[in-house]
């Protein structure tokens, strides 16, 4: 599931078994390397649509959701280099900014919260030694836990504004299959299951719902994932680029 993408070892946070967990900082994103694409939540279309496209991705219309597409051969994060630094620049989706933590559903009939704080244990920041704790000694929940969990909690929040967005798409039935076709050495790389909105079915939205797009934000959202089409040409120019590194490789 996309949910526990990057998550080798996820486990409930845990007051007793986690008190004396701290957090070190990690000045790599080796975690996202084999992510060609990520989730991708509305409120995240104009800054993405700058730097890679945004596509809604599923086994069926019913089923897509909106997806950065950060490579093009499966398991390789075209952004993230050999350094596993993610490229200078260009957005990180809140997807990735929330590892190690990560909000799950509870099992049906859970007392609680509907969702509860998970961690990964195999993420390299965590020890008992450096870095900043995640509990006080008291118990209670130290700054660095937080402001992940309040982090996760807006995450949570346009997650579910994301899933409005999609059932408008549905409701007016604006996506269709597209796949993507490149061209490289005589050799064809086919991107399937993806979709995207149909500008001719937009334009021909009545008055009543195209007032309700504008007004909800929801055409923003369109628009910036039409223009983020542009930069699929950008994503084969950074395999090539990633291509020639390895037969320049291989070669020494």
């Amino acid at each position: 599931m996309a949910e526990v993408l990057f998550y080798e070892r996820p486990v409930p946070l845990n007051r007793t078994a986690h008190r004396d967990l701290r957090l070190k900082a990690v000045n790599n994103i080796r975690f996202a390397a084999a992510a060609h694409s990520v989730p991708l939540t509305g409120v995240e279309f104009a800054p993405a649509a700058r730097d890679f496209p945004i596509l809604f991705a599923g086994n069926s219309i019913e089923e897509a959701g909106p997806m950065a597409l950060l490579g093009l051969r499966q398991g390789e994060n075209l952004l993230v280099g050999d350094n596993g630094f993610w490229e200078q620049g260009i957005y990180i989706p809140a997807f990735v900014r929330r590892y190690p933590f990560v909000l799950a559903e509870k099992p049906a009939g859970t007392e609680g919260d509907d969702f509860t704080v998970f961690l990964d244990e195999a993420y390299e920041g965590f020890n008992n030694e450096e870095g900043e704790r995640l509990f006080n000694e008291d118990g209670t929940d130290a700054p660095a836990l937080t402001n992940a969990v309040n982090f996760l909690g807006e995450f949570q929040d346009h997650v579910a504004r994301t899933q409005w967005f999609m059932g408008k798409l549905r409701e007016h039935d604006l996506l269709e299959p597209r796949t993507i076709t490149l061209q490289k050495e005589g050799k064809g790389i086919n991107l399937n299951g993806l979709f995207v909105i149909n500008e001719e079915k937009l334009r021909a939205l009545d008055e009543k719902t195209a007032q309700e797009f504008l007004r909800e934000g929801a055409l923003g959202w369109i628009y910036a994932h039409l223009v983020s089409l542009a930069n699929i040409d950008r994503m084969a120019a950074r395999l090539d680029a990633r291509e020639q590194q390895e037969t320049a490789t291989a070669k020494s």
